[in-house]
Parts: C-alpha cells; structure tokens; sequence
C-alpha cells in the first residue's frame, strides 16, 4: 500500500505530542539496557524493568549477563558481548532471558556499540518479548497481504480529506495510479464523480466518529470514462490508541453488475406494472378515440415524456388500404399526451387533425411495413423526419427531445397506426426493453381500438336502420301539435330498439304509440321495424287499442323477442284519449293550470308474454293538454330509484317551455347521462283548439 509523507505539506517538523502510548514501539513494550565495557549495566530503562523483572536499582551497576542469562550460557553471551565490543559489528538474535522471579523468557535482542564524546565504548541493548515481536510481524505481514492483493479498495486520507495511501485495487478501480492519489483531493483525482458528496460523506465520519456503511457512489472515473459504474463505499474514523484522530479510511467496492441487475429488476418489475396498468386502463370503452387517449394516459409519465396516437384514414373510414405505390399516408391524431408543459406538444398533430405525410416520415415507414424504429439518439436530421415540417422539428429541437421510438398499431395482422414516443427530461436514451414494452401496449390498445372500429361499423349500421323505420317528421294531424325525439344510447353501448310512431286514422283521430324492443343491436331494430309496421297496419282497421296490442303481443311472441308499449288513440270529436299499455311505464298527463301527473293505468305484461288480456283506460283532452309518452331509457338510472326519477320528470315539465321541441330538449339535456346504456324515445303531444 503506498502512503504518503508522514510529516504531510504542512512542513517537516514533527508535531510534539503528549507522550502517551500511541503506536507500535508502545505496542512492542521496547526496552533499553546500557552496559560499560566492562559489561555492567549503567542503563536501565522502565520497560526493561517490565520485561525482566528487575527494577533500575537492582540492576544498575551489575553485570548484565550474570543477572540475566543461565549458567550454561554465561560462556557464549561473554563471547558475543567481546565480538560486539571488539569489532563494533552489531549482533540480533533471540535469547533465552532468566527473569527476576526465576522464569525463563525468550527475548528478541538488537545489540551495538556506541561511542561518547571521551572515547569510551558502551553496548547499548534494545530488546522486546520475542512471542511479542513474531505476533506483530505476523499481523503486519497479514495486513500488507490483505490490503495489497484485496479486490477491495482501500484509501486513507488525513483530516484535510486528502490522500495519505491507497491500495493497488483502488488504483484499478480509479485509473489512476498510487503517486497520483497521495496529497491530492478527492475532487483533484476524479473530477467525473459528485466530490462534494463524497467529501461531504468524509467530513460528517471525520466529524462525528460514526460511520457510514455501504453508501451507493455513482459515477464514472478514468478507469472506465465512457460508462457508468456503481461502487458501495464505506467510511470509518481512524485514531490511534489515544484516541487521536488521524483522518479516514474508505473501502470501495465495484458493484456495478449488482447495480445493473438491481436495476433490470426494477425496471422489470415496472414493465410488469405498467402492462398490468396498461390492461386495465386501456379499452374501458368501445370508443376508438378514448381508447387511444387512454394508450396515450398509460405511456407517459412511466415510458414517454410524450406520447401521441395517429390511425390511419383508411383505417377510421373501413377502406381497403391505398395501394402500395401511394407516396403519402393520411393520417387522423387521436390523442397526444405530455408529462409536463413543452413545446414538443405543439410540434405534434393536435387531437382531430388530418395529416398526410410522405415516405420520408418515420411514421409513414412505420405502418407501411408494420415494424417498429427505434432511434436512441436522435440529430437534426432524424429529426426532420420525425417531425410534420420544418418548424414542427425546431421545436422538437427547442423541447431537448433526445431519442425517438415508434411502433404500429396491428390487429388481426392489419396495421391500423402507430404509437410515437419522445424523450427529453429524461436522459435515458429508448433501449431494446421499452421497445417491447411500447409494442406490448400497442398491441393492446390495437385489438381494443379494432373492436371499437368493428363495434362502431355495426353500431352506425344499426343506427342507420332504427332512424330508417322512425319516422323522419312526425306528421301534425288535426287538433294536435306533435314534437318527437329519438337519441341513441351512450357510445359505449348498442342502438336499442326504442320508437315511437303518429298515425292519422278515419274521422280526424290520432293514435300515438311509443315502445321498447327488449335487447339492442341489430335484431333490436328490425324486431322494431317490424312492430312498428305491425301497429301502423293495424291502427288502419281502426280496432280499440286493447285489440292492437293483442295482435302486437302474437307477432312479437313469434319473433322470440319481449316489448312494451303505450298505445293511444285521440278523438278531437268527443275530447277524449283510449289508452293501453303493454308493460310500459305510465305517460305523463299536463293539464292546464294544474300539476302534471302520471296517469294510472293497468300496467299490463309486456308484448311477446301471450295470453293475458289488455285493459284501455279514456281520459279527457282539452285544448292545451299535453300528453307525454316516453321509453324507459329516460328516466331509468343506476344511481336513483324509479319513483324519485318519475318525480323529478313531473317537476320539470311543471315548468312550461315555449315550444314543444324546447319540452323535449330540456328533458333529455337534463335526464339522460351521456353514458347511459339504453336508447330514448320521447313523444309529446298538446291538444290544439277544434272547430
């Protein structure tokens, strides 16, 4: 381990201290013995005094080798004593040493001869417990071994918090060598790592005595400068055995494969949760617009700054695809979503917009080959091509987007568009991961943005075939004022089979009908175009309404299918109405001057049950009364009983409108939920003055 200059920049003076023990020579237990040349002992230091037994005034003046040595070795101590003095050559060894109480000690001895100012010759003897002295040496070799050929890394650094010695794996893992650590900060010797962290760290340890174990560092050094690296430090005090403080020791551990694999963990475990975000919160509707804003919902913060959804014309209009030789893709933006106000929003079509591009865009290469681009580091060339124009890429440019990734959107092996995604506060470039991830989102959102397509090709069929067999204009027959309307059920469900019909009939009568096909779709609509064919047919024979629903109630029960109904007849003549109802909900009568109120009339069982009687109930109807029939998917709500919907339909047509038409808009603004499951139909009829 190579260290530094122990007496440091500050000067070359040692600094006195109290004298306490401190170090190794304390450690050690050194003594010192000083013999004339006659071999007495005129020297006698205290740790001798430990080391054999003897106290000063005991030995001095003796002769050292009959005090210390046995007889049987009296004679080869003499001889070495003589040599020493003789020659002057110093002598080393270990010696068997007979102690004051009789026991015998083996004693690690470094004997020399001195000279003082008169020309006398003295031998001076250090000597220390030689079991002692091996522990040490065995510790201290130990050490050395350990530090030098450790994979950890080892520095220490004074209290000014710079180097004093580092070991070769430190060397390794910084890149730079032993000489170029020592007297230097850690900021001097890797300015690519936070040293005011890492310094920070240092001082609080050097400060407050309490270490810090396994702190994350990254960062990048001249070992490696093109890559990041993760190391675990730790950071103890140094002191010596008085506690002095000498400065810090940190180890250094390379930990960058766990850190790698720590992170590919986490990031998987995102992926995981984001696709399982993903499956929830995408395709909640049959919505194509809404699925692709919740796409848009789902990518960004957690793989996107930003995030946009673009479908092809063809695609939205159920056109074959242009031919391949078409130079421009016509798209239509869906959705663009952001993790922050940015400029790159603005450089992206806007929600409903029609674009054509070229072959140039990545997009248009995008959905024509059905696979994927990846751009992990994008310059204004790529940009060029990723944006709708020039000014579209100068503020993509202006945003910091710094990599690019877009997927198609594929179904049922058709391309229907592609999914863009940009970055720019965060620094990570798109790797191979969120490209899997990206794809496995599209392909999701794709088959729930197919479903919606195909649901709403057979939604806007169905919707087409109930307004066909409605009337287009209710007629305005004599001593009536008629308003109608008809609204489909909320996007996210099927066109039911609601309708309503007036039918003028002999002598200036008017029958008013309003029915429910049970069920929606399709076979809802042509089971409603077929009763409503059926009533109007039958209205024709001018039989009671009783009768009419009795032959309704046979065609609807050989159609396998249940409805209700209300039909009523009026009779500008005699002032009256004759209703019936099959399972429906009662109509609301409005007179004048007086509180609007349900009618109370045999409920009946709905049409298609067969074999139960109808009952009519007649009223009066005078100039100015109003009667209003409607469908059940008026009033009906999840979130409230029937009686308190019914209630709230009276208290608001207690409120006169000006018009009819105005009656039947308020009504609907204010009953229906635009998410409701179930279509309305509303029929209104005032009774006008007659001749």
């Amino acid at each position: 381990m190579t260290t530094a200059d122990p007496f440091g920049p500050k000067g070359d003076q040692p600094t006195p201290v109290a004298a306490q023990p401190s170090g190794l020579l304390d450690l050690l237990g050194v003594a010192a013995v000083l013999l004339d040349a006659e071999g007495r002992i005129v020297l006698w230091s205290p740790q001798a005094e430990e080391l054999f037994g003897y106290t000063a005034e005991e030995a001095l003046g003796r002769y050292a080798a009959r005090l210390l040595v046995h007889e049987r070795h009296l004679d080869l101590v003499i001889r070495l004593f003589t040599e020493v003095m003789g020659t002057g050559r110093g002598w080393a060894g270990a010696f068997p040493v007979r102690r004051k109480d009789g026991s015998t000690r083996l004693v690690e001895f470094r004997n020399m001869r001195l000279l003082d100012d008169r020309g006398d010759f003295y031998a001076l003897g250090i000597a220390t417990d030689e079991a002692v002295l091996r522990q040490v040496e065995r510790d201290v070799a130990l050490s050395t071994r350990l530090v030098a050929q450790s994979p950890i890394g080892l520095a220490v650094l004074d209290t000014d918090l710079r180097y004093l010695a580092v070991n070769p794996a430190l060397e390794r893992i910084n890149g730079v060598s032993a000489q170029d650590h020592l007297g230097r900060s850690v900021h001097e010797v890797l300015p690519f790592l936070d040293a005011e962290e890492i310094e920070g760290a240092l001082r609080q340890v050097l400060e407050t005595g309490d270490p810090l174990v396994d702190q994350y560092t990254l960062g990048r050094t001249p070992a490696d400068p093109e890559h990041d690296h993760a190391w675990s430090v730790s950071y103890y005090r140094l002191e010596d055995p008085g506690g002095r403080v000498l400065g810090v020791a940190g180890l250094v551990v390379d930990v960058t494969d766990r850190h790698r694999a720590t992170t590919e963990v986490a990031r998987a475990r995102r992926r995981l949760a984001l696709l399982a975000d993903g499956s929830a919160r995408i395709g909640t509707t049959l919505e194509v617009e809404r699925t692709a804003r919740e796409l848009a919902d789902v990518a960004v913060p957690e793989l996107a700054d930003v995030a946009a959804v673009d479908i092809l014309d063809s695609v939205l209009e159920d056109r074959p695809p242009p031919d391949p030789g078409t130079r421009q893709e016509h798209f239509w933006a869906l959705a663009v979503k952001a993790a922050y106000p940015t400029e790159a929003v603005r450089a992206a079509d806007p929600p409903g917009h029609f674009a054509s591009y070229g072959p140039d865009r990545l997009v248009t290469r995008c959905v024509r080959t059905g696979r994927p681009i990846l751009i992990p580091h994008v310059d204004d060339r790529e940009l060029s091509h990723i944006a709708r124009d020039p000014e579209a890429a100068a503020l993509l440019a202006r945003a910091g987007i710094h990599t690019y990734l877009t997927t198609p959107l594929i179904a049922r092996g058709e391309v229907l568009g592609a999914l863009g995604l940009t970055r720019a506060r965060n620094p990570l470039p798109f790797d191979e991961d969120d490209l899997t991830l990206a794809g496995e989102l599209a392909d999701r959102a794709a088959v729930c943005i197919d479903n919606a397509r195909l649901y709403q090709g057979q939604r806007d069929a169905a919707l087409t075939l109930q307004r066909s067999l409605l009337p287009a204009r209710p007629p305005q027959p004599s001593g009536l004022e008629i308003a109608t309307r008809y609204q489909p059920a909320g996007t996210t469900s099927e066109v039911g089979g609601d309708w309503f019909d007036v039918i003028p009939l002999v002598a200036d009568k008017t029958a008013l009908v309003v029915g429910d096909v049970m069920g929606s779709g399709i076979n809802a609509a042509t089971t409603m175009g077929r009763l409503r064919t059926a009533s109007s047919t039958l209205a024709d024979l001018d039989i009671p309404p009783t009768d009419v629903l009795r032959h309704i109630d046979k065609i609807t029960a050989g159609l396998d299918q249940y409805a209700t109904c209300a039909y009523a007849v009026y009779d500008p003549h005699r002032a009256a109405c004759r209703i019936a109802v099959a399972g429906h909900l009662p109509p609301v009568l409005m007179r004048a001057r007086r509180p609007p109120e349900l009618l109370d009339l045999p409920t009946g069982v709905p049409l298609g049950v067969g074999g139960v009687p109808f009952e009519s109930t007649t009223f009066d109807l005078h100039p100015g009364d109003q009667l209003v029939l409607y469908t059940d998917g008026l009033v009906e709500s999840r979130r409230h009983a029937i009686d308190e919907r019914l209630d709230l339909l009276c208290r608001l047509l207690a409120t006169p409108d000006p018009t009819l038409e105005d009656t039947c808009n308020r009504l609907l603004d204010t009953l229906r939920d635009p998410d409701d499951h179930d279509d309305v139909a509303v029929l209104i009829a005032r009774v006008r003055p007659w001749p």
